[in-house]
């Protein structure tokens, strides 16, 4: 990817570094994340698939963590070192998008508010509740806020074997796809229907917000190579394989060694790559309708 030139987005708050303690029950969050629980749960011997759907909570910090100055002329990232590449790229990355769904809501007569994009070390507080960095990146809807632990992006090459810019980049596009979403009214209906129905039904509706999520991910990855030329010669094969690898089916056979489709949160690999694709191709919402789609 061609990000050094980028321009740095101000809606970046990073507190890694910081201590943070556990307690408490656990909570429901999305994202796309919950690839490295998985691991953890089958090592720690307990339920995988119930170790995704939660993230432990406890009551706010004593003094919620604040955005760090915004970086004068030359600067990077708030609170950043000046050779810190992963942060700066995540920051390129997160204003690229800004700039997209910008346009995009521009267009159909709307106005989109960005989101903030908090980079963190072990675990976090966010009103979602407190999350470990074993629970990958994830959007929480409460605070609009998206979270990375930037170490997942050292998981995603060695662990995963997806290394790259823009694999890196479709796991922040898909997180930051949860967040249009939740402005669009989406994320709202699906939670309120999977809170009326059968465990087996919610994860059906997840899998369907998920791969929205991907192909929303396409859309930006569309724009920004056809607006900004971001992308280069294998860029795309490295975000179709990012997708790949962290599709339920791959994910389970890896971990358990057996599939078991009807647990499945987030969509097979074939489904995940399918609906990226889509969003990359077309660079239109209207091509990410999971929920009326006949086939996933």
């Amino acid at each position: 990817m061609r990000w050094e030139s980028g321009r740095r987005s101000d809606n970046v708050e990073d507190i890694r570094g910081r201590s943070t303690g556990f307690g408490g029950r656990g909570m429901k969050v999305g994202g796309l994340g919950m690839i490295i629980a998985l691991i953890a749960a089958l090592l720690l011997g307990v339920d995988p698939f119930a170790l995704m759907r939660t993230v432990e909570t406890v009551a706010p910090p004593p003094s919620a963590p604040t955005q760090a100055s915004r970086p004068g002329p030359g600067q990077g990232v708030p609170g950043a070192t000046p050779k810190d590449e992963q942060a700066e790229f995540v920051s390129v990355v997160l204003a690229d998008t800004e700039d997209t769904w910008g346009q995009v809501f521009a267009a159909s007569g709307k106005r989109y508010q960005a989101p903030k994009l908090v980079m963190f070390s072990g675990a976090v507080y966010s009103a979602c509740g407190m999350a470990s960095a074993a629970a990958g990146p994830f959007y929480c809807p409460e605070d609009q806020k998206v979270y990375i632990d930037l170490d997942f992006f050292r998981e995603l090459d060695r662990r995963f074997g997806a290394p790259g810019d823009f694999a890196r980049a479709y796991v922040i596009a898909h997180e930051i796809g949860h967040h249009v979403q939740n402005l669009l009214g989406i994320a709202g209906q699906i939670r309120d229907l999977q809170g009326r129905t059968s465990e087996r039904q919610a994860n059906a509706l997840s899998v369907r917000m998920e791969l929205q999520a991907d192909c929303l991910a396409g859309v930006w990855g569309h724009h920004a190579h056809t607006q900004r030329q971001l992308l280069e010669a294998g860029d795309v094969e490295e975000g179709l394989r990012a997708a790949s690898v962290i599709g339920d089916d791959n994910i389970q056979r890896r971990s358990a060694g057996y599939v078991r489709p009807e647990s499945w949160t987030h969509g097979s690999s074939e489904m995940r790559v399918r609906w990226f694709k889509r969003g990359l191709q077309s660079g239109r919402v209207e091509q990410c309708d999971t929920f009326q789609a006949a086939q996933l």
